[in-house]
Protein backbone atom coordinates (compact mmCIF):
# COMPACT_ATOMS: atom_id res chain seq x y z
CA UNK A 1 0.00 0.00 0.00
CA UNK A 2 1.18 3.55 -0.56
CA UNK A 3 2.73 5.30 2.18
CA UNK A 4 0.66 8.48 2.40
CA UNK A 5 3.12 11.77 3.30
CA UNK A 6 2.54 12.92 6.79
CA UNK A 7 3.42 16.68 6.18
CA UNK A 8 0.94 16.73 3.22
CA UNK A 9 -1.67 16.13 5.97
CA UNK A 10 -0.33 18.46 8.90
CA UNK A 11 -2.66 20.76 10.90
CA UNK A 12 -2.30 24.36 9.73
CA UNK A 13 -2.46 24.95 13.22
CA UNK A 14 0.28 23.47 15.75
CA UNK A 15 -1.99 22.65 18.52
CA UNK A 16 -3.86 19.31 18.08
CA UNK A 17 -8.01 19.01 18.29
CA UNK A 18 -8.77 17.99 21.81
CA UNK A 19 -12.56 18.68 22.10
CA UNK A 20 -15.76 18.20 19.72
CA UNK A 21 -18.68 19.86 20.80
CA UNK A 22 -21.64 18.40 18.77
CA UNK A 23 -24.93 20.25 18.69
CA UNK A 24 -28.38 18.57 17.89
CA UNK A 25 -30.67 21.16 16.24
CA UNK A 26 -34.17 21.36 14.74
CA UNK A 27 -35.61 25.12 13.98
CA UNK A 28 -33.22 26.91 16.49
CA UNK A 29 -32.05 30.11 14.53
CA UNK A 30 -32.48 32.73 17.33
CA UNK A 31 -30.57 29.95 19.93
CA UNK A 32 -27.53 28.98 17.70
CA UNK A 33 -25.52 32.56 17.52
CA UNK A 34 -26.05 33.42 21.35
CA UNK A 35 -24.72 29.78 22.52
CA UNK A 36 -22.02 29.36 19.94
CA UNK A 37 -20.60 32.77 21.60
CA UNK A 38 -20.97 31.67 25.21
CA UNK A 39 -19.42 27.78 24.02
CA UNK A 40 -16.59 30.02 22.17
CA UNK A 41 -15.77 31.85 25.68
CA UNK A 42 -16.56 28.88 28.04
CA UNK A 43 -13.79 27.07 26.64
CA UNK A 44 -11.12 29.55 26.01
CA UNK A 45 -7.84 27.29 26.33
CA UNK A 46 -9.21 23.83 24.81
CA UNK A 47 -8.25 23.22 21.06
CA UNK A 48 -11.98 22.49 20.24
CA UNK A 49 -14.40 22.34 17.03
CA UNK A 50 -18.17 22.74 17.55
CA UNK A 51 -20.23 20.33 15.36
CA UNK A 52 -24.09 21.58 14.60
CA UNK A 53 -26.21 18.59 13.33
CA UNK A 54 -29.26 19.62 11.46
CA UNK A 55 -32.58 17.83 11.27
CA UNK A 56 -33.86 19.42 8.33
CA UNK A 57 -34.86 23.11 10.16
CA UNK A 58 -36.94 25.05 8.11
CA UNK A 59 -36.84 28.48 10.39
CA UNK A 60 -33.47 29.96 9.02
CA UNK A 61 -31.52 27.31 11.32
CA UNK A 62 -29.17 26.53 8.57
CA UNK A 63 -28.18 29.74 7.26
CA UNK A 64 -27.12 31.12 10.50
CA UNK A 65 -25.26 27.70 10.88
CA UNK A 66 -23.23 28.06 7.99
CA UNK A 67 -22.90 32.25 7.93
CA UNK A 68 -20.88 31.04 11.62
CA UNK A 69 -18.87 28.05 9.53
CA UNK A 70 -18.05 30.60 6.67
CA UNK A 71 -16.34 33.34 9.55
CA UNK A 72 -14.75 30.58 12.30
CA UNK A 73 -13.02 26.85 10.50
CA UNK A 74 -13.95 25.65 13.80
CA UNK A 75 -17.39 25.12 13.34
CA UNK A 76 -19.35 22.67 11.12
CA UNK A 77 -22.08 22.02 9.91
CA UNK A 78 -24.17 18.76 9.26
CA UNK A 79 -27.01 18.67 7.25
CA UNK A 80 -29.27 15.45 7.73
CA UNK A 81 -31.96 14.60 4.67
CA UNK A 82 -34.68 12.30 5.57
CA UNK A 83 -34.35 11.63 8.66
CA UNK A 84 -34.66 12.70 12.50
CA UNK A 85 -34.04 11.59 15.60
CA UNK A 86 -31.74 13.18 18.40
CA UNK A 87 -29.60 10.35 19.21
CA UNK A 88 -28.73 9.10 15.57
CA UNK A 89 -28.03 12.59 15.25
CA UNK A 90 -25.45 13.02 18.01
CA UNK A 91 -23.40 9.84 16.92
CA UNK A 92 -23.11 11.23 13.20
CA UNK A 93 -21.36 14.19 14.80
CA UNK A 94 -19.47 12.38 17.75
CA UNK A 95 -18.72 9.66 14.58
CA UNK A 96 -17.41 12.68 11.74
CA UNK A 97 -14.66 13.90 13.82
CA UNK A 98 -11.69 13.11 15.52
CA UNK A 99 -11.29 14.72 18.43
CA UNK A 100 -9.88 12.45 21.30
CA UNK A 101 -13.03 13.45 23.54
CA UNK A 102 -16.43 13.99 22.32
CA UNK A 103 -18.95 16.12 23.84
CA UNK A 104 -23.09 16.48 23.34
CA UNK A 105 -24.89 19.79 24.63
CA UNK A 106 -28.92 20.93 23.53
CA UNK A 107 -29.07 23.80 21.06
CA UNK A 108 -31.45 25.44 23.20
CA UNK A 109 -29.08 27.63 25.67
CA UNK A 110 -31.02 25.30 28.69
CA UNK A 111 -27.90 23.25 29.74
CA UNK A 112 -24.92 25.47 31.34
CA UNK A 113 -21.85 25.75 28.92
CA UNK A 114 -20.06 26.71 31.92
CA UNK A 115 -19.11 23.29 33.06
CA UNK A 116 -18.33 21.90 30.23
CA UNK A 117 -14.60 22.37 30.38
CA UNK A 118 -14.98 20.49 33.66
CA UNK A 119 -16.38 17.61 31.98
CA UNK A 120 -14.13 17.61 29.17
CA UNK A 121 -11.13 17.34 31.52
CA UNK A 122 -12.21 15.07 33.76
CA UNK A 123 -11.81 12.77 30.36
CA UNK A 124 -9.32 13.99 28.82
CA UNK A 125 -7.11 14.32 31.95
CA UNK A 126 -8.77 12.73 35.00
CA UNK A 127 -8.64 9.08 33.65
CA UNK A 128 -12.81 9.05 33.54
CA UNK A 129 -14.21 7.07 30.25
CA UNK A 130 -17.22 9.39 30.84
CA UNK A 131 -18.83 12.95 32.14
CA UNK A 132 -21.73 13.94 32.86
CA UNK A 133 -23.91 17.33 33.65
CA UNK A 134 -26.36 15.83 35.85
CA UNK A 135 -29.40 17.86 37.58
CA UNK A 136 -29.47 15.73 40.23
CA UNK A 137 -26.37 15.27 42.02
CA UNK A 138 -26.24 17.58 45.81
CA UNK A 139 -25.45 21.00 43.95
CA UNK A 140 -27.45 20.11 40.93
CA UNK A 141 -31.78 21.61 40.21
CA UNK A 142 -33.94 21.23 37.59
CA UNK A 143 -34.63 24.88 37.67
CA UNK A 144 -38.12 25.99 37.21
CA UNK A 145 -39.55 22.84 36.30
CA UNK A 146 -43.17 22.03 37.07
CA UNK A 147 -43.76 19.29 39.70
CA UNK A 148 -45.57 17.13 37.43
CA UNK A 149 -42.39 17.23 35.03
CA UNK A 150 -39.79 16.63 37.99
CA UNK A 151 -42.35 13.78 39.49
CA UNK A 152 -41.82 12.33 35.29
CA UNK A 153 -38.76 12.71 35.03
CA UNK A 154 -37.23 10.76 38.33
CA UNK A 155 -39.88 8.28 37.28
CA UNK A 156 -38.13 7.78 34.09
CA UNK A 157 -34.83 7.97 36.08
CA UNK A 158 -36.05 4.90 38.45
CA UNK A 159 -37.26 2.96 35.32
CA UNK A 160 -33.73 3.01 33.84
CA UNK A 161 -32.29 1.80 37.05
CA UNK A 162 -32.02 -1.82 35.81
CA UNK A 163 -30.62 -0.85 32.58
CA UNK A 164 -27.90 1.07 33.91
CA UNK A 165 -23.66 -0.78 33.87
CA UNK A 166 -22.87 2.58 35.13
CA UNK A 167 -24.65 4.24 38.16
CA UNK A 168 -25.78 7.84 37.37
CA UNK A 169 -28.03 9.88 39.33
CA UNK A 170 -29.22 12.16 35.86
CA UNK A 171 -29.19 9.05 32.76
CA UNK A 172 -31.61 10.97 31.39
CA UNK A 173 -28.94 13.89 30.86
CA UNK A 174 -28.45 15.13 27.65
CA UNK A 175 -25.49 16.91 28.64
CA UNK A 176 -22.16 14.73 28.60
CA UNK A 177 -18.53 14.07 27.42
CA UNK A 178 -17.15 10.86 26.73
CA UNK A 179 -13.91 9.74 25.05
CA UNK A 180 -14.57 8.86 21.52
CA UNK A 181 -13.13 5.62 21.42
CA UNK A 182 -15.88 4.94 24.03
CA UNK A 183 -18.75 5.74 21.88
CA UNK A 184 -17.40 3.99 18.92
CA UNK A 185 -17.18 0.59 20.45
CA UNK A 186 -20.35 1.32 21.98
CA UNK A 187 -22.51 2.63 18.66
CA UNK A 188 -23.17 -1.11 17.08
CA UNK A 189 -25.01 -1.59 19.54
CA UNK A 190 -27.13 1.49 20.15
CA UNK A 191 -30.69 1.22 19.38
CA UNK A 192 -30.76 5.20 18.51
CA UNK A 193 -33.87 5.92 19.57
CA UNK A 194 -35.33 8.92 20.98
CA UNK A 195 -33.42 11.55 23.40
CA UNK A 196 -31.82 9.60 25.32
CA UNK A 197 -28.28 8.76 24.25
CA UNK A 198 -26.26 8.76 27.69
CA UNK A 199 -28.92 5.84 28.77
CA UNK A 200 -28.40 4.03 25.69
CA UNK A 201 -24.60 4.20 25.77
CA UNK A 202 -24.21 3.11 29.56
CA UNK A 203 -26.94 0.53 28.69
CA UNK A 204 -24.89 -0.90 25.81
CA UNK A 205 -21.46 -1.31 26.54
CA UNK A 206 -20.72 -4.62 28.27
CA UNK A 207 -18.63 -3.25 31.84
CA UNK A 208 -19.46 -0.18 33.85
CA UNK A 209 -17.77 3.01 32.57
CA UNK A 210 -14.79 5.20 34.73
CA UNK A 211 -17.58 8.24 34.84
CA UNK A 212 -17.84 11.40 37.02
CA UNK A 213 -21.07 13.53 37.72
CA UNK A 214 -20.76 17.64 37.65
CA UNK A 215 -23.87 19.41 38.93
CA UNK A 216 -25.41 22.02 37.11
CA UNK A 217 -28.22 24.02 37.12
CA UNK A 218 -31.38 23.39 34.16
CA UNK A 219 -32.28 26.60 32.68
CA UNK A 220 -35.68 28.14 30.61
CA UNK A 221 -36.08 27.91 27.48
CA UNK A 222 -35.35 31.62 25.87
CA UNK A 223 -36.03 31.42 22.31
CA UNK A 224 -37.60 28.34 20.29
CA UNK A 225 -40.22 26.10 21.23
CA UNK A 226 -39.75 22.95 22.89
CA UNK A 227 -39.29 19.30 20.95
CA UNK A 228 -40.83 17.16 23.57
CA UNK A 229 -44.51 15.99 22.77
CA UNK A 230 -46.39 13.19 23.92
CA UNK A 231 -44.65 10.42 21.90
CA UNK A 232 -41.30 11.18 23.73
CA UNK A 233 -42.52 8.81 26.31
CA UNK A 234 -43.02 5.98 23.83
CA UNK A 235 -39.89 6.64 22.41
CA UNK A 236 -38.40 6.23 25.80
CA UNK A 237 -39.76 3.07 26.62
CA UNK A 238 -39.03 2.02 23.37
CA UNK A 239 -35.58 2.23 24.19
CA UNK A 240 -36.09 0.68 27.67
CA UNK A 241 -38.03 -2.31 25.70
CA UNK A 242 -35.01 -2.80 22.99
CA UNK A 243 -31.93 -2.91 25.62
CA UNK A 244 -34.67 -6.05 26.98
CA UNK A 245 -35.41 -7.38 24.04
CA UNK A 246 -33.96 -6.21 20.98
CA UNK A 247 -31.51 -8.95 20.71
CA UNK A 248 -33.79 -11.17 20.29
CA UNK A 249 -37.03 -9.87 18.50
CA UNK A 250 -36.81 -6.19 16.87
CA UNK A 251 -39.11 -3.26 19.07
CA UNK A 252 -40.45 -2.02 15.94
CA UNK A 253 -41.41 -5.54 14.96
CA UNK A 254 -43.34 -5.48 18.66
CA UNK A 255 -45.02 -2.26 17.96
CA UNK A 256 -46.03 -3.02 14.66
CA UNK A 257 -47.57 -6.21 16.60
CA UNK A 258 -49.31 -4.00 19.34
CA UNK A 259 -50.73 -1.76 16.03
CA UNK A 260 -51.58 -5.10 14.19
CA UNK A 261 -53.83 -6.36 17.38
CA UNK A 262 -55.06 -2.96 17.78
CA UNK A 263 -56.14 -2.85 14.36
CA UNK A 264 -58.11 -6.61 14.52
CA UNK A 265 -60.42 -4.55 17.16
CA UNK A 266 -61.21 -1.32 14.97
CA UNK A 267 -62.08 -4.07 12.05
CA UNK A 268 -64.77 -6.00 14.32
CA UNK A 269 -65.87 -2.22 15.25
CA UNK A 270 -66.29 -0.91 11.75
CA UNK A 271 -67.54 -4.29 10.48
CA UNK A 272 -70.26 -4.38 13.01
CA UNK A 273 -71.16 -0.62 12.46
CA UNK A 274 -71.77 -1.30 8.85
CA UNK A 275 -73.60 -4.16 9.39
CA UNK A 276 -76.20 -2.19 10.90
CA UNK A 277 -76.72 -0.43 7.47
CA UNK A 278 -78.13 -2.26 4.28
CA UNK A 279 -75.54 -3.50 3.09
CA UNK A 280 -74.37 -7.03 1.98
CA UNK A 281 -71.98 -8.84 4.80
CA UNK A 282 -69.24 -8.22 1.79
CA UNK A 283 -69.42 -4.78 1.49
CA UNK A 284 -69.32 -4.09 5.07
CA UNK A 285 -65.80 -6.48 4.88
CA UNK A 286 -64.78 -4.09 2.56
CA UNK A 287 -65.51 -1.28 4.39
CA UNK A 288 -63.78 -2.88 7.67
CA UNK A 289 -60.73 -4.22 5.79
CA UNK A 290 -60.20 -0.31 4.24
CA UNK A 291 -60.76 1.04 7.80
CA UNK A 292 -58.94 -0.81 9.96
CA UNK A 293 -56.00 -1.12 7.00
CA UNK A 294 -56.23 3.03 7.56
CA UNK A 295 -56.31 2.74 11.21
CA UNK A 296 -53.38 0.73 11.15
CA UNK A 297 -51.11 2.27 8.31
CA UNK A 298 -52.05 5.59 10.67
CA UNK A 299 -50.78 4.93 14.26
CA UNK A 300 -47.35 2.94 12.43
CA UNK A 301 -46.51 6.16 10.62
CA UNK A 302 -47.20 8.38 13.45
CA UNK A 303 -45.38 6.01 16.34
CA UNK A 304 -43.82 2.94 15.09
CA UNK A 305 -41.72 4.39 12.29
CA UNK A 306 -41.97 8.44 14.02
CA UNK A 307 -38.66 8.90 12.84
CA UNK A 308 -39.19 8.13 9.21
CA UNK A 309 -42.87 9.66 8.92
CA UNK A 310 -44.66 10.67 5.84
CA UNK A 311 -46.52 13.70 5.49
CA UNK A 312 -48.51 15.26 2.44
CA UNK A 313 -48.45 13.35 -0.83
CA UNK A 314 -45.71 11.04 0.40
CA UNK A 315 -48.70 9.85 3.27
CA UNK A 316 -51.26 9.14 0.53
CA UNK A 317 -48.75 7.14 -1.72
CA UNK A 318 -47.36 5.29 1.29
CA UNK A 319 -50.82 3.88 2.32
CA UNK A 320 -51.52 2.53 -0.94
CA UNK A 321 -48.29 0.36 -0.92
CA UNK A 322 -49.05 -0.23 2.60
CA UNK A 323 -52.44 -1.59 1.43
CA UNK A 324 -50.96 -3.63 -1.53
CA UNK A 325 -47.81 -5.19 1.12
CA UNK A 326 -51.00 -6.15 3.64
CA UNK A 327 -52.58 -7.89 0.84
CA UNK A 328 -50.21 -10.04 -0.22
CA UNK A 329 -49.61 -10.50 3.48
CA UNK A 330 -52.69 -11.98 3.73
CA UNK A 331 -52.44 -14.24 0.60
CA UNK A 332 -49.39 -15.45 2.44
CA UNK A 333 -51.25 -16.14 5.65
CA UNK A 334 -54.18 -17.89 4.12
CA UNK A 335 -51.61 -19.90 1.70
CA UNK A 336 -49.52 -20.65 4.34
CA UNK A 337 -52.45 -22.10 6.89
CA UNK A 338 -54.32 -24.02 4.54
CA UNK A 339 -50.88 -25.53 3.64
CA UNK A 340 -50.31 -27.01 7.11
CA UNK A 341 -54.00 -27.40 7.84
CA UNK A 342 -53.89 -29.90 4.88
CA UNK A 343 -50.92 -31.66 6.74
CA UNK A 344 -52.98 -32.99 9.29
CA UNK A 345 -52.14 -29.60 11.40
CA UNK A 346 -54.58 -28.50 14.49
CA UNK A 347 -56.55 -25.60 13.48
CA UNK A 348 -55.54 -23.30 15.29
CA UNK A 349 -51.87 -24.24 14.41
CA UNK A 350 -52.10 -23.75 10.93
CA UNK A 351 -54.29 -20.21 12.00
CA UNK A 352 -51.51 -19.16 13.88
CA UNK A 353 -49.04 -20.29 11.55
CA UNK A 354 -50.37 -18.59 8.98
CA UNK A 355 -50.68 -15.17 11.16
CA UNK A 356 -47.65 -15.31 12.03
CA UNK A 357 -45.79 -15.74 8.50
CA UNK A 358 -48.47 -12.86 7.63
CA UNK A 359 -47.25 -10.44 9.93
CA UNK A 360 -43.39 -11.10 9.64
CA UNK A 361 -44.28 -10.53 5.93
CA UNK A 362 -46.38 -7.26 6.31
CA UNK A 363 -43.66 -5.86 9.09
CA UNK A 364 -40.51 -6.74 6.41
CA UNK A 365 -42.49 -5.55 3.26
CA UNK A 366 -43.81 -2.30 4.41
CA UNK A 367 -40.34 -1.19 6.49
CA UNK A 368 -38.60 -2.10 2.85
CA UNK A 369 -41.33 0.00 0.71
CA UNK A 370 -43.25 2.05 2.82
CA UNK A 371 -40.85 3.26 5.78
CA UNK A 372 -37.43 2.21 4.31
CA UNK A 373 -34.40 4.65 5.45
CA UNK A 374 -32.97 6.90 2.78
Amino acid sequence: MEQLAPELFARADPCALELAVVVPVLNEADSVVPLARALAVALAGIEWEMIFVDDGSTDGTIERLEQMASADQRIRVTRRIGRRGLSSAVMEGFLSTIAPVVAVIDGDGQHDETILPDLFRAVFEGGCELAVGTRYAADGSVGDWSAARHRISQLATKAALPFMKTPLSDPMSGFFAIRRDVAIAAAPGLSSTGYKLLLDIVATLPAGLRAKEVAYTFRSRTAGNSKLDSAVALEYFELLLDKLIGRVVPVKFVMFGAVGALGMGVHLIALALSLELPMSFAVAQAVAVGTAMTFNFTLNNHFTYRDRRLTGLRWVKGLGVFAAACGLGAVANIGAGSALYAQDASWWQAGLAGAVIGSVWNYVATSWFVWRRK
